[in-house]
């Protein structure tokens, strides 16, 4: 689909404010040195004291920032312009090291020049991407020999259901583009704003088949039954900071990890 990019690039830029003063990213709490990185990334992260990162898809850039805090040097790439904007002027108001570019994952090795020893993404990026095994050239393209590719998606499986989860509605793998339009936005259902978007879904195999094609190892894949966000209709928390759907309990996987190594 020719037009994805600029679709979903309004999308981005139109959900923007809403987000910002939203209870889902707690900029208050971000501002006052709250982490936005979460235990399942930050275990595959470790000690990234002097790592340099590349962050794909970091949206206003509070997980580039997180990262940075934690001694790294790290660069948040995105597509949205007023995304990338905003990230910008949260560096300098958090007196952050983190850089930002604006840019496609795909048009990324046009717009920045560098090797990193950690290339890292989170949480809702490959549904934008329409061809992975792009995705896993440019991954492998900015790590260094060795580096590692660290990555926390939403299962799969979970995109497969209707927004009500009461049915199957879309195919597991990536079939063709899904066109929607939402009112609201995941991080405020009730927010006064109307967007158009372009998305596929992605099994595992094909994201972990992409990395393998471009020369990265798989060294651990994890699946989650529970997620950090309560992102879904029925989201229960059960302890502190993990969600689960109340009619699945813990019999449905709503979060992956990998970690995977760019051959010397």
């Amino acid at each position: 689909m020719e037009n994805y990019l600029e679709i979903n690039k309004n999308s981005w830029n139109n959900r923007l404010e809403s987000h910002l003063n939203s209870d889902f990213y707690d900029m208050p709490a971000f501002l006052n040195g709250k982490s936005s990185l979460h235990d399942i990334e930050l275990d595959l992260l470790g000690d990234i004291n002097g790592k340099k990162i590349l962050h794909l898809q970091c949206h206003f850039g509070q997980d580039t920032i997180s990262l940075a805090r934690m001694g790294a040097q790290t660069v948040g790439i995105d597509l949205s312009d007023e995304s990338i904007k905003t990230a910008k002027e949260l560096a300098i108001k958090t007196k952050s090291s983190a850089r930002f570019v604006c840019s496609s994952v795909y048009d990324l090795p046009d717009n920045l020049d560098e090797q990193f020893d950690i290339v890292f993404a989170s949480y809702g990026t490959i549904p934008w991407l329409p061809d992975l095994n792009k995705w896993g050239h440019v991954i492998q393209h900015f790590l260094k020999p060795g580096g590692q590719f660290i990555f926390v998606e939403f299962h799969p499986v979970v995109w497969m259901f209707d927004d009500d989860l009461k049915k199957v509605a879309f195919h597991y793998n990536n079939v063709e583009p899904i066109i929607e339009e939402e009112t609201g936005t995941y991080a405020d259902k009730n927010a006064n704003i109307k967007s158009k978007y372009v998305c596929w879904n992605h099994g595992i195999g094909e994201v972990t088949n992409s990395l393998i094609k471009n020369n990265l190892q798989l060294k651990q894949l994890n699946e989650f039954c529970y997620s950090p966000y309560s992102f879904l209709p029925g989201s229960q928390e059960f302890e502190p900071g993990k969600f689960r759907i109340e009619q699945f309990g813990n019999k449905f996987p709503l979060v992956y990890s990998l970690l995977a190594v760019k051959d010397k």
